[in-house]
């Protein structure tokens, strides 16, 4: 088996552990920390860019940062809190179960299509930025929207 099967089986198993977590998170009222910490933690993954074998070209670097930006667009769309039990919770959205679906597919299609022509490193390192890229710009507009109602819920006034 090589390399970018065994990646990709992986792949569909994190798709499954986030939407298991997303559904689970829903239940539960959440904080600023719980927000910000994931891209923080994800951040130690960057270490990989130490070895050569992972190393981008700047286009690379382009082309997984633009891909990224926009697919966060639409988790950033499909995510939304609200005020419940005097405490701040996601809302439950059936589109994002779909659109993270969506985007894991895409994922696999171009990862398959790529590795032709990329080698495996670099397209490890791609996908990492990518999925970086993406998790950045949603995560700052899920801090940006659950401040904003924190602010409403505690009497807070927005200047």
């Amino acid at each position: 088996m090589n390399y970018v099967v065994i990646s990709s089986i992986g792949a569909v198993f994190m798709g499954f552990f986030v939407l298991f977590v997303r559904m689970k998170a829903a239940k539960k009222p959440t904080n600023g920390k719980k927000i910000i910490m994931p891209p923080i933690f994800m951040a130690s993954g960057a270490l990989m860019y130490v070895v050569p074998q992972f190393r981008l070209t700047p286009m690379e670097i382009l082309e997984a940062v633009v891909v990224g930006m926009l697919f966060s667009i639409l988790l950033i769309k499909t995510s939304k809190f609200e005020i419940r039990d005097n405490d701040i919770y996601l809302k439950r959205s059936k589109a994002f179960i779909f659109i993270l679906v969506g985007l894991l597919l895409i994922r696999l299609i171009m990862k398959s299509i790529l590795s032709s022509t990329i080698d495996v490193g670099q397209l490890s390192g791609m996908f990492f930025l990518l999925a970086f890229s993406m998790i950045v710009p949603w995560r700052i507009s899920m801090y940006r929207s659950y401040m904003k109602l924190y602010k409403e819920l505690h009497g807070i006034k927005i200047v």
